[in-house]
């Protein structure tokens, strides 16, 4: 697969409108402290800061994301963010939160995901290793 071909672009342009709406849409919930939210973050001891810190932190993802030139730095935080997600759901949380039936869990993998496929396929826009990865 070329890194300009038509192909590149649409799964690029996919991955980052989904990632960017599903973190932009959970922000709702963090910052109007959900009971959802409240009750995870007090879980894994992070609330309130955690949830407002990780619901700012996912704004300025989701909008890096968006732009061609700082995907790559957005797929960073989203992952980074993400990999916490991921991690509070495997080891405090569990899979199903609240009778989510694994909502929550499956989005978070989502956009671990799409971030992932983002930071790949925008790799050679990272300054100074971006040059020198294959």
């Amino acid at each position: 697969m070329k890194p300009n071909s038509p192909l590149v672009t649409v799964i690029l342009w996919i991955c980052r409108i989904v990632a960017a709406a599903i973190l932009i849409q959970t922000l709702y919930f963090k910052f109007s402290a959900a009971p959802e939210s409240v009750y995870i973050f007090t879980k894994v001891g992070l609330e309130p800061w955690g949830r407002i810190g990780s619901g700012v932190a996912e704004l300025i993802a989701s909008f890096l994301i968006l732009f061609p030139r700082t995907t790559w730095i957005g797929a960073i935080l989203a992952l980074g963010v993400m990999g916490g997600a991921i991690m509070s759901h495997l080891t405090v949380l569990g899979i199903d939160v609240m009778g989510d039936h694994g909502l929550l869990f499956c989005l978070a993998l989502t956009v671990a995901f799409c971030s992932a496929v983002l930071l790949f396929l925008s790799r050679k826009s990272i300054p100074v290793i971006g040059k020198i990865l294959p």
